[in-house]
């Protein structure tokens, strides 16, 4: 049993990963389900902001609220993938009718996508600074709910969408599911705080409900690749962009953070990305094809995380010389 629980420890994500596609396989080919499908949507669409507060909430109970300031090296990533981001815009403007349009949107959501709220879940599983991560989180939601509506007009132009309605949309989108935990967090912190240290305390369940939430954000994820009319080559194109965009970026910012002597944040905080946002975005602000990038960087940042987790558990069961 200790065996099966190592295992299961080990590598959380990539069968959580295998449980959502295949669960989303079976499901669809059942055939007395066939009517439920819009009602199975609704449900995920409910749970998953459920799943996402509590185990941010979670999360954020084990966070000194006097850790959560800006640090050097958060400046220096956001504006890296400003930087980075409006280089794709440019390059989107001085070619607009180039044939490698899609790819270059696609890189340009990647590049664009702030950090993703899980982030500090995977850190604190990695023995990171949860607390400093969650401050870039917060940091670069910000900045790119300000970067996102003044540069994407220009590449994509949208008449119906000014600078004030994007920003607000934005907003709407992510930031409730960010600062919501942390208030909640920080108020029971003030007026409960036996209940409090015993949420403290569950050090593991954040992850575990991750693992739940990346079930099901896989399922939506392999629906959505299964469902959409793109032919073949582009798909590989927008996987191998997408892939290219999150090795980059975990590498960057893993040499960027570590310079800090904060390498496993600065990596998360880079690589690991809002892939949620990344679809809504596609769908929202570009053409719904760029929208098969998000699903496929939830793929492959998870794949490293799981890499990652996978190496930490190896070196804690290794003996000590």
């Amino acid at each position: 049993m200790s065996a099966l629980w190592h295992f299961v420890r080990t590598w959380t994500l990539p069968l959580a990963m295998i449980a959502g596609a295949a669960a989303y396989f079976i499901y669809v080919s059942i055939p007395w389900l066939d009517g439920t499908h819009r009602q199975a949507a609704e449900a995920i669409a409910v749970l998953q902001p459920l799943l996402i507060f509590a185990m941010l909430f979670l999360t954020f109970c084990r966070i000194d609220p006097a850790e959560l300031r800006v640090k050097g090296w958060h400046l220096r990533l956001v504006l890296l993938q400003t930087a980075l981001f409006a280089a794709a815009t440019l390059l989107l403007l001085c070619f607009p009718d180039t044939r490698w349009r899609v790819l270059i949107e696609s890189a340009m959501l990647c590049l664009l996508c702030p950090t993703a709220t899980a982030a500090a879940v995977v850190t604190a599983r990695l023995d990171g600074n949860a607390a400093s991560i969650t401050a870039y989180t917060m940091l670069v939601n910000l900045v790119m709910a300000v970067a996102a509506p003044l540069l994407l007009p220009l590449a994509h132009p949208h008449a119906e969408l000014g600078f004030a309605a994007a920003f607000a949309l934005i907003i709407r989108k992510v930031f409730p599911l960010l600062i919501c935990p942390l208030v909640a967090a920080l108020a029971m912190r003030r007026w409960l705080p036996r209940l409090h240290a015993r949420c403290a305390a569950a050090r593991d369940a954040a992850f575990y409900l991750w693992a739940v939430s990346l079930s099901l954000a896989i399922a939506v994820t392999t629906k959505a690749i299964v469902h959409e009319q793109v032919h073949v080559g582009y798909q590989i194109g927008i996987a191998l962009v997408s892939l290219g965009c999150c090795l980059a970026q975990f590498l960057l910012g893993k040499r960027i953070g570590g310079r800090a002597g904060e390498r496993i944040e600065g990596g998360q905080a880079l690589g690991q990305k809002n892939t949620v946002f990344i679809i809504w975005m596609g769908y929202t602000f570009l053409s719904p094809i760029t929208a098969l990038a998000g699903g496929f960087y939830s793929v492959w940042h998870n794949v490293v995380n799981s890499y990652q987790l996978y190496k930490k558990e190896r070196r804690a069961s290794e003996p000590q010389a």
